[in-house]
Protein backbone atom coordinates (compact mmCIF):
# COMPACT_ATOMS: atom_id res chain seq x y z
CA UNK A 1 0.00 0.00 0.00
CA UNK A 2 3.26 2.30 0.87
CA UNK A 3 3.98 2.03 -2.92
CA UNK A 4 0.54 2.85 -4.28
CA UNK A 5 0.01 5.65 -1.49
CA UNK A 6 3.10 7.29 -3.04
CA UNK A 7 2.48 7.60 -6.20
CA UNK A 8 -1.48 8.60 -5.32
CA UNK A 9 0.65 11.85 -3.75
CA UNK A 10 2.67 12.32 -6.75
CA UNK A 11 -0.02 12.25 -9.09
CA UNK A 12 -1.99 14.61 -6.28
CA UNK A 13 0.96 16.71 -6.25
CA UNK A 14 0.68 17.26 -10.30
CA UNK A 15 -3.45 18.13 -10.53
CA UNK A 16 -2.56 20.52 -8.13
CA UNK A 17 0.04 22.19 -9.93
CA UNK A 18 -2.27 22.08 -13.33
CA UNK A 19 -5.39 23.14 -12.02
CA UNK A 20 -4.81 25.51 -9.53
CA UNK A 21 -1.29 26.94 -10.46
CA UNK A 22 -2.67 27.30 -14.04
CA UNK A 23 0.66 25.06 -15.17
CA UNK A 24 0.56 22.86 -18.65
CA UNK A 25 -0.20 19.37 -18.27
CA UNK A 26 1.61 17.88 -20.68
CA UNK A 27 5.24 19.97 -19.11
CA UNK A 28 4.13 19.22 -15.70
CA UNK A 29 3.67 15.37 -16.73
CA UNK A 30 6.64 15.11 -18.55
CA UNK A 31 8.64 16.79 -15.56
CA UNK A 32 7.28 14.07 -12.93
CA UNK A 33 8.17 11.31 -15.33
CA UNK A 34 11.72 12.12 -15.60
CA UNK A 35 12.01 12.95 -12.12
CA UNK A 36 10.71 9.76 -11.72
CA UNK A 37 12.18 7.50 -14.62
CA UNK A 38 13.36 4.93 -12.05
CA UNK A 39 10.02 3.70 -11.20
CA UNK A 40 8.45 0.48 -13.07
CA UNK A 41 6.94 0.64 -16.38
CA UNK A 42 3.44 -0.09 -14.99
CA UNK A 43 3.53 2.93 -12.19
CA UNK A 44 4.46 5.26 -14.64
CA UNK A 45 1.63 4.05 -16.96
CA UNK A 46 -0.46 4.71 -13.72
CA UNK A 47 0.48 8.05 -12.98
CA UNK A 48 -0.01 9.23 -16.59
CA UNK A 49 -3.59 7.41 -16.76
CA UNK A 50 -4.70 9.10 -13.40
CA UNK A 51 -3.32 12.33 -14.07
CA UNK A 52 -4.49 12.51 -17.66
CA UNK A 53 -7.76 10.82 -16.84
CA UNK A 54 -8.65 13.10 -14.16
CA UNK A 55 -7.98 15.90 -15.94
CA UNK A 56 -9.90 14.81 -19.05
CA UNK A 57 -13.27 14.16 -16.88
CA UNK A 58 -13.07 16.81 -14.59
CA UNK A 59 -16.09 18.27 -14.92
CA UNK A 60 -18.18 15.11 -14.73
CA UNK A 61 -16.34 13.82 -11.82
CA UNK A 62 -17.27 17.19 -9.77
CA UNK A 63 -20.75 16.35 -11.12
CA UNK A 64 -20.36 13.23 -9.70
CA UNK A 65 -18.48 14.36 -6.09
CA UNK A 66 -21.52 17.20 -5.72
CA UNK A 67 -23.97 14.41 -5.82
CA UNK A 68 -22.75 13.27 -2.24
CA UNK A 69 -21.03 16.36 -0.80
CA UNK A 70 -23.17 18.74 0.96
CA UNK A 71 -20.00 21.12 -0.44
CA UNK A 72 -19.43 22.49 -3.58
CA UNK A 73 -16.59 21.57 -4.77
CA UNK A 74 -15.37 25.07 -5.88
CA UNK A 75 -15.18 25.86 -2.07
CA UNK A 76 -13.74 23.02 -1.45
CA UNK A 77 -9.48 22.64 -0.16
CA UNK A 78 -7.31 22.64 -3.60
CA UNK A 79 -5.99 19.25 -2.18
CA UNK A 80 -9.36 17.96 -0.77
CA UNK A 81 -11.29 18.72 -4.67
CA UNK A 82 -8.51 17.03 -6.27
CA UNK A 83 -7.70 14.24 -3.96
CA UNK A 84 -11.51 13.30 -4.44
CA UNK A 85 -11.48 14.04 -8.52
CA UNK A 86 -8.46 11.35 -8.50
CA UNK A 87 -9.94 8.64 -6.46
CA UNK A 88 -13.40 9.06 -8.08
CA UNK A 89 -11.60 9.03 -11.51
CA UNK A 90 -10.40 5.68 -10.54
CA UNK A 91 -13.82 4.38 -9.26
CA UNK A 92 -15.11 5.29 -12.27
CA UNK A 93 -12.91 4.62 -14.69
CA UNK A 94 -10.76 1.73 -14.08
CA UNK A 95 -12.08 -1.64 -12.91
CA UNK A 96 -8.47 -2.57 -11.82
CA UNK A 97 -8.29 -0.49 -9.18
CA UNK A 98 -10.30 -1.68 -5.95
CA UNK A 99 -12.68 0.95 -4.76
CA UNK A 100 -12.03 -0.08 -1.45
CA UNK A 101 -8.20 1.02 -2.05
CA UNK A 102 -9.32 4.31 -3.82
CA UNK A 103 -11.23 5.51 -0.90
CA UNK A 104 -8.13 4.12 2.11
CA UNK A 105 -5.47 5.70 0.50
CA UNK A 106 -7.65 9.19 -0.22
CA UNK A 107 -8.46 9.43 3.54
CA UNK A 108 -4.25 8.22 4.43
CA UNK A 109 -3.09 10.93 2.19
CA UNK A 110 -5.70 13.59 3.59
CA UNK A 111 -4.46 12.41 6.85
CA UNK A 112 -0.56 12.55 5.93
CA UNK A 113 -1.37 16.28 4.33
CA UNK A 114 -2.45 17.94 7.61
CA UNK A 115 -6.06 17.53 7.02
CA UNK A 116 -6.62 14.71 9.71
CA UNK A 117 -10.58 16.89 10.48
CA UNK A 118 -11.10 16.01 6.93
CA UNK A 119 -10.63 13.10 6.62
CA UNK A 120 -14.20 11.57 7.67
CA UNK A 121 -15.25 14.20 4.89
CA UNK A 122 -12.93 12.57 2.68
CA UNK A 123 -13.94 8.72 3.61
CA UNK A 124 -18.31 9.91 3.80
CA UNK A 125 -18.36 11.60 -0.22
CA UNK A 126 -16.22 8.43 -1.33
CA UNK A 127 -17.67 5.56 0.67
CA UNK A 128 -20.95 7.28 -1.25
CA UNK A 129 -19.74 7.46 -4.37
CA UNK A 130 -19.18 3.80 -4.04
CA UNK A 131 -22.08 2.52 -2.84
CA UNK A 132 -24.34 4.69 -5.17
CA UNK A 133 -21.87 5.99 -8.43
CA UNK A 134 -24.26 3.75 -11.20
CA UNK A 135 -27.20 5.69 -9.69
CA UNK A 136 -26.12 8.80 -11.00
CA UNK A 137 -28.53 10.63 -12.68
CA UNK A 138 -26.59 13.23 -15.66
CA UNK A 139 -28.33 15.84 -17.28
CA UNK A 140 -31.56 14.95 -20.00
CA UNK A 141 -30.04 15.22 -23.70
CA UNK A 142 -33.65 16.52 -24.77
CA UNK A 143 -34.41 18.68 -21.59
CA UNK A 144 -31.20 20.57 -21.11
CA UNK A 145 -28.47 19.60 -24.40
CA UNK A 146 -26.05 21.92 -23.64
CA UNK A 147 -25.49 20.63 -19.70
CA UNK A 148 -25.70 17.24 -21.24
CA UNK A 149 -22.56 17.70 -23.73
CA UNK A 150 -20.51 19.72 -20.96
CA UNK A 151 -21.07 17.20 -18.09
CA UNK A 152 -20.96 14.10 -20.65
CA UNK A 153 -17.65 14.93 -22.10
CA UNK A 154 -16.81 17.46 -19.28
CA UNK A 155 -16.32 20.90 -21.14
CA UNK A 156 -17.53 24.10 -19.91
CA UNK A 157 -20.99 25.44 -21.49
CA UNK A 158 -19.83 28.25 -22.87
CA UNK A 159 -17.59 26.31 -25.37
CA UNK A 160 -19.87 23.96 -26.51
CA UNK A 161 -22.46 26.85 -27.06
CA UNK A 162 -20.55 28.56 -29.15
CA UNK A 163 -19.60 25.42 -31.16
CA UNK A 164 -23.65 24.07 -31.36
CA UNK A 165 -24.32 27.73 -32.75
CA UNK A 166 -21.71 27.79 -35.38
CA UNK A 167 -21.44 23.89 -36.25
CA UNK A 168 -24.73 22.02 -35.05
CA UNK A 169 -25.18 20.06 -32.58
CA UNK A 170 -24.17 16.64 -34.16
CA UNK A 171 -20.82 18.03 -34.99
CA UNK A 172 -20.26 19.41 -31.69
CA UNK A 173 -21.00 16.10 -30.12
CA UNK A 174 -18.39 14.54 -32.17
CA UNK A 175 -15.83 17.14 -31.76
CA UNK A 176 -16.58 16.61 -28.11
CA UNK A 177 -16.56 12.55 -28.19
CA UNK A 178 -13.44 12.98 -30.15
CA UNK A 179 -11.57 14.69 -27.21
CA UNK A 180 -11.60 11.22 -25.47
CA UNK A 181 -10.27 9.13 -28.17
CA UNK A 182 -7.02 7.76 -28.17
CA UNK A 183 -4.36 10.11 -30.34
CA UNK A 184 -2.16 8.27 -32.28
CA UNK A 185 0.85 9.49 -33.30
CA UNK A 186 1.70 11.25 -36.50
CA UNK A 187 5.06 11.93 -38.22
CA UNK A 188 6.52 13.50 -40.90
CA UNK A 189 8.91 11.36 -42.78
CA UNK A 190 11.96 13.43 -43.96
CA UNK A 191 12.49 12.74 -47.41
CA UNK A 192 16.26 14.25 -48.07
CA UNK A 193 17.36 11.61 -45.14
CA UNK A 194 15.67 8.37 -46.15
CA UNK A 195 13.08 7.30 -48.63
CA UNK A 196 9.50 6.53 -47.29
CA UNK A 197 10.09 2.65 -47.78
CA UNK A 198 13.46 2.86 -46.07
CA UNK A 199 11.46 4.58 -43.10
CA UNK A 200 8.66 2.08 -42.76
CA UNK A 201 10.92 -0.80 -42.93
CA UNK A 202 13.33 1.01 -39.65
CA UNK A 203 10.05 1.61 -37.73
CA UNK A 204 8.96 -2.11 -38.30
CA UNK A 205 11.66 -3.64 -37.60
CA UNK A 206 11.37 -2.51 -34.06
CA UNK A 207 7.55 -3.94 -33.82
CA UNK A 208 5.66 -0.21 -34.64
CA UNK A 209 2.60 -0.49 -36.47
CA UNK A 210 2.75 1.89 -39.09
CA UNK A 211 -0.05 3.49 -41.18
CA UNK A 212 -0.24 5.59 -44.35
CA UNK A 213 -1.86 8.91 -43.46
CA UNK A 214 -4.71 9.55 -45.94
CA UNK A 215 -3.76 13.23 -46.51
CA UNK A 216 -0.45 13.70 -47.21
CA UNK A 217 2.27 11.10 -48.99
CA UNK A 218 4.82 11.89 -46.22
CA UNK A 219 2.52 11.67 -43.19
CA UNK A 220 2.47 7.97 -41.43
CA UNK A 221 0.58 7.23 -38.21
CA UNK A 222 2.92 4.96 -35.83
CA UNK A 223 1.68 2.90 -32.93
CA UNK A 224 3.42 0.39 -30.44
CA UNK A 225 6.22 1.90 -29.55
CA UNK A 226 7.15 2.59 -25.97
CA UNK A 227 9.19 6.32 -25.80
CA UNK A 228 10.19 8.13 -28.56
CA UNK A 229 13.46 8.50 -28.02
CA UNK A 230 14.39 5.26 -28.72
CA UNK A 231 12.89 4.47 -31.82
CA UNK A 232 15.95 4.55 -34.31
CA UNK A 233 14.22 6.37 -37.63
CA UNK A 234 13.56 9.02 -34.87
CA UNK A 235 16.87 9.14 -33.74
CA UNK A 236 18.21 9.45 -36.93
CA UNK A 237 16.08 12.16 -38.08
CA UNK A 238 14.68 10.03 -40.70
CA UNK A 239 11.15 11.49 -39.03
CA UNK A 240 9.61 14.34 -37.23
CA UNK A 241 6.47 14.28 -34.95
CA UNK A 242 4.17 16.78 -36.45
CA UNK A 243 0.13 16.51 -36.79
CA UNK A 244 -0.63 16.47 -40.22
CA UNK A 245 -2.75 19.53 -39.66
CA UNK A 246 0.59 21.04 -39.27
CA UNK A 247 2.02 19.88 -41.78
CA UNK A 248 -0.95 21.64 -43.66
CA UNK A 249 0.77 24.84 -43.36
CA UNK A 250 3.63 24.20 -44.74
CA UNK A 251 2.01 22.92 -48.07
CA UNK A 252 -0.49 25.48 -48.15
CA UNK A 253 2.45 27.92 -47.92
CA UNK A 254 3.96 26.13 -51.57
CA UNK A 255 7.24 27.44 -51.19
CA UNK A 256 9.26 28.05 -54.41
CA UNK A 257 13.10 27.54 -54.81
CA UNK A 258 15.19 30.49 -53.34
CA UNK A 259 12.03 32.15 -51.46
CA UNK A 260 13.07 33.81 -48.65
CA UNK A 261 10.84 32.91 -45.57
CA UNK A 262 9.72 34.67 -41.89
CA UNK A 263 7.71 32.57 -39.42
CA UNK A 264 6.55 35.22 -37.25
CA UNK A 265 5.84 32.65 -34.28
CA UNK A 266 7.42 30.10 -34.91
CA UNK A 267 8.32 27.80 -31.50
CA UNK A 268 8.36 24.70 -30.92
CA UNK A 269 9.57 25.57 -35.01
CA UNK A 270 7.77 22.49 -36.91
CA UNK A 271 6.77 24.46 -39.71
CA UNK A 272 9.94 26.52 -40.24
CA UNK A 273 11.77 23.59 -40.35
CA UNK A 274 8.75 22.07 -42.63
CA UNK A 275 9.35 24.62 -45.00
CA UNK A 276 12.97 24.62 -45.00
CA UNK A 277 13.17 21.16 -45.83
CA UNK A 278 10.56 21.79 -48.99
CA UNK A 279 12.83 24.86 -49.85
CA UNK A 280 14.99 22.05 -50.51
CA UNK A 281 18.46 23.79 -49.64
CA UNK A 282 17.46 26.56 -51.16
CA UNK A 283 16.32 29.95 -50.12
CA UNK A 284 15.94 31.00 -46.62
CA UNK A 285 13.73 30.76 -43.05
CA UNK A 286 13.99 33.26 -40.29
CA UNK A 287 11.86 31.54 -37.71
CA UNK A 288 11.33 34.19 -34.51
CA UNK A 289 9.68 33.89 -31.37
CA UNK A 290 9.87 36.27 -28.54
CA UNK A 291 10.98 33.51 -26.16
CA UNK A 292 14.93 33.39 -25.79
CA UNK A 293 14.76 30.17 -23.93
CA UNK A 294 12.63 28.96 -27.25
CA UNK A 295 14.67 30.15 -30.10
CA UNK A 296 17.82 28.62 -28.14
CA UNK A 297 16.09 25.18 -28.26
CA UNK A 298 14.93 25.88 -31.69
CA UNK A 299 18.57 26.92 -32.97
CA UNK A 300 19.80 23.48 -31.45
CA UNK A 301 17.37 21.53 -33.44
CA UNK A 302 18.09 23.38 -36.52
CA UNK A 303 22.26 22.58 -35.99
CA UNK A 304 21.61 19.00 -35.07
CA UNK A 305 19.20 18.74 -38.37
CA UNK A 306 22.33 19.72 -40.38
CA UNK A 307 20.11 22.56 -42.05
CA UNK A 308 21.86 25.62 -43.61
CA UNK A 309 18.82 27.72 -44.80
CA UNK A 310 17.57 28.42 -41.24
CA UNK A 311 17.96 30.02 -38.71
CA UNK A 312 16.02 30.99 -35.11
CA UNK A 313 15.84 34.45 -33.66
CA UNK A 314 14.70 36.39 -30.86
CA UNK A 315 11.55 39.12 -32.51
CA UNK A 316 8.59 40.09 -30.70
CA UNK A 317 6.22 39.48 -33.73
CA UNK A 318 3.97 42.53 -31.88
CA UNK A 319 6.95 45.39 -32.90
CA UNK A 320 7.46 46.07 -36.34
CA UNK A 321 11.05 45.30 -37.71
CA UNK A 322 11.67 47.80 -40.10
CA UNK A 323 14.48 45.77 -42.18
CA UNK A 324 11.89 43.15 -42.66
CA UNK A 325 9.67 46.16 -44.66
CA UNK A 326 7.67 44.35 -48.12
CA UNK A 327 11.00 41.27 -48.31
CA UNK A 328 9.28 38.57 -47.48
CA UNK A 329 7.93 35.71 -50.48
CA UNK A 330 6.37 34.00 -48.03
CA UNK A 331 5.12 35.10 -44.02
CA UNK A 332 3.85 32.02 -41.61
CA UNK A 333 1.56 34.08 -39.49
CA UNK A 334 0.64 30.44 -37.11
CA UNK A 335 -0.32 32.54 -34.00
CA UNK A 336 -1.39 32.51 -30.41
CA UNK A 337 -4.46 31.06 -30.19
CA UNK A 338 -7.10 29.23 -27.40
CA UNK A 339 -5.66 26.07 -28.36
CA UNK A 340 -8.96 24.61 -28.49
CA UNK A 341 -8.53 21.90 -31.36
CA UNK A 342 -5.70 20.17 -29.53
CA UNK A 343 -7.74 19.58 -26.41
CA UNK A 344 -7.59 15.79 -27.38
CA UNK A 345 -3.84 15.92 -26.60
CA UNK A 346 -3.66 19.03 -23.64
CA UNK A 347 -7.25 18.38 -22.18
CA UNK A 348 -6.25 21.30 -18.91
CA UNK A 349 -7.10 23.79 -21.99
CA UNK A 350 -10.77 23.54 -22.15
CA UNK A 351 -10.74 24.68 -17.94
CA UNK A 352 -7.94 27.40 -18.80
CA UNK A 353 -9.77 29.42 -21.06
CA UNK A 354 -12.41 31.60 -21.10
CA UNK A 355 -14.61 33.95 -22.87
CA UNK A 356 -12.57 37.02 -21.54
CA UNK A 357 -8.85 35.44 -22.54
CA UNK A 358 -10.31 34.35 -25.90
CA UNK A 359 -11.15 38.25 -26.92
CA UNK A 360 -7.81 39.04 -25.22
CA UNK A 361 -6.07 36.57 -27.53
CA UNK A 362 -8.22 37.75 -30.92
CA UNK A 363 -6.81 41.61 -29.80
CA UNK A 364 -2.98 40.20 -29.69
CA UNK A 365 -3.66 38.34 -32.82
CA UNK A 366 -4.96 41.31 -34.75
CA UNK A 367 -2.29 42.75 -33.47
CA UNK A 368 0.10 40.75 -34.89
CA UNK A 369 -1.47 40.14 -37.99
CA UNK A 370 -1.35 44.78 -38.24
CA UNK A 371 2.65 44.50 -38.01
CA UNK A 372 3.48 40.90 -40.15
CA UNK A 373 1.58 42.00 -42.87
CA UNK A 374 3.64 44.93 -43.97
CA UNK A 375 6.75 42.07 -44.31
CA UNK A 376 5.23 40.26 -47.29
CA UNK A 377 6.27 41.50 -50.36
CA UNK A 378 3.55 42.65 -53.69
CA UNK A 379 2.40 39.49 -54.89
CA UNK A 380 4.00 37.53 -51.74
CA UNK A 381 1.92 34.90 -49.34
CA UNK A 382 1.07 35.21 -46.03
CA UNK A 383 -0.39 31.97 -44.22
CA UNK A 384 -2.55 32.75 -41.43
CA UNK A 385 -3.14 29.52 -39.01
CA UNK A 386 -4.35 28.51 -35.59
CA UNK A 387 -4.86 25.39 -33.61
CA UNK A 388 -8.17 26.11 -32.93
CA UNK A 389 -11.76 26.08 -33.86
CA UNK A 390 -14.78 28.63 -33.91
CA UNK A 391 -15.47 31.68 -35.99
CA UNK A 392 -14.19 34.52 -33.45
CA UNK A 393 -10.48 33.64 -34.05
CA UNK A 394 -10.47 32.01 -37.24
CA UNK A 395 -13.06 33.57 -40.40
CA UNK A 396 -13.63 36.84 -38.55
CA UNK A 397 -10.26 37.88 -37.86
CA UNK A 398 -10.25 37.09 -42.00
CA UNK A 399 -12.87 38.90 -42.80
CA UNK A 400 -11.34 41.73 -40.93
CA UNK A 401 -7.92 41.21 -42.32
CA UNK A 402 -9.22 41.67 -45.96
CA UNK A 403 -11.09 44.56 -44.69
CA UNK A 404 -8.42 46.68 -43.69
CA UNK A 405 -5.12 45.50 -45.69
CA UNK A 406 -3.98 44.82 -49.36
CA UNK A 407 -4.42 41.58 -49.62
CA UNK A 408 -7.09 38.75 -51.23
CA UNK A 409 -7.78 35.02 -50.23
CA UNK A 410 -6.06 32.30 -53.00
CA UNK A 411 -7.87 28.91 -53.83
CA UNK A 412 -6.04 26.47 -51.58
CA UNK A 413 -7.28 23.23 -53.86
CA UNK A 414 -4.01 23.07 -55.47
CA UNK A 415 -2.19 22.01 -52.07
CA UNK A 416 -4.62 19.59 -50.29
CA UNK A 417 -5.67 16.19 -51.61
CA UNK A 418 -9.44 15.69 -52.86
CA UNK A 419 -10.75 14.78 -49.72
CA UNK A 420 -10.32 18.06 -47.92
CA UNK A 421 -11.68 20.12 -50.71
CA UNK A 422 -14.68 22.19 -50.49
CA UNK A 423 -16.37 25.49 -51.11
CA UNK A 424 -14.11 27.47 -48.48
CA UNK A 425 -11.12 25.76 -49.37
CA UNK A 426 -11.83 26.90 -53.08
CA UNK A 427 -12.55 30.39 -51.69
CA UNK A 428 -8.94 30.66 -49.98
CA UNK A 429 -9.39 28.75 -46.13
CA UNK A 430 -9.74 25.36 -44.32
CA UNK A 431 -11.41 24.42 -41.15
CA UNK A 432 -10.04 21.53 -39.79
CA UNK A 433 -12.13 19.56 -37.08
CA UNK A 434 -11.59 17.08 -34.57
CA UNK A 435 -13.49 13.88 -34.82
CA UNK A 436 -14.78 15.47 -38.43
CA UNK A 437 -11.09 14.90 -40.16
CA UNK A 438 -8.38 12.71 -39.33
CA UNK A 439 -6.59 15.54 -38.12
CA UNK A 440 -6.40 18.11 -34.91
CA UNK A 441 -8.60 20.63 -35.08
CA UNK A 442 -6.99 23.40 -37.30
CA UNK A 443 -7.22 26.76 -39.40
CA UNK A 444 -5.35 28.04 -42.44
CA UNK A 445 -5.77 30.55 -44.84
CA UNK A 446 -3.87 31.85 -47.70
CA UNK A 447 -3.53 35.38 -48.56
CA UNK A 448 -1.92 36.93 -51.32
CA UNK A 449 -0.40 40.47 -51.45
CA UNK A 450 -1.62 43.06 -54.09
CA UNK A 451 1.15 43.82 -56.53
CA UNK A 452 -0.19 47.30 -57.23
CA UNK A 453 -1.26 48.10 -52.94
CA UNK A 454 1.88 50.12 -52.30
CA UNK A 455 2.69 51.40 -48.86
CA UNK A 456 -1.09 50.64 -48.16
CA UNK A 457 -1.96 49.77 -44.16
CA UNK A 458 -5.16 49.55 -41.90
CA UNK A 459 -5.16 49.68 -38.24
CA UNK A 460 -6.42 47.49 -35.45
Amino acid sequence: MTRQANLREIILDALIEITEEEAYSHIVLRAVLEKYQYLEKRDRAFITRVTEGTLEHMLQLDYIIEQFSNVPVYNMKPLIRNLLRMSVYQMKYMDSVPDSASCNEAVRIAQRRGFYNLKGFVNGVLRNVARRLSQVQYPDQARDPLQYLSVKYSFPVWIVDKWVKQFGYEATERICRDSHMEKKTVVRCRFGKASKEEIIRELEQQGITVRQHPYLDYALEISGYNYINAVSAFKKGWISIQDVSSMLVAEIAAPNWGDYCIDVCAAPGGKSMHLSEKLMDSGYVEARDISEMKVNWMQRRIEESGALNIRAVVKDATIPDAESHQRADIVLADLPCSGLGVIGRKQDIKYKMSEKKQQDIIRLQRRILNTVQDYVRPGGTLIFSTCTIGADENQYNVKWFLENYPFCLESIDPYICEELRSRTTQGGYIQLLPGVHQSDGFFIARFRRLEDAGNVYGGV
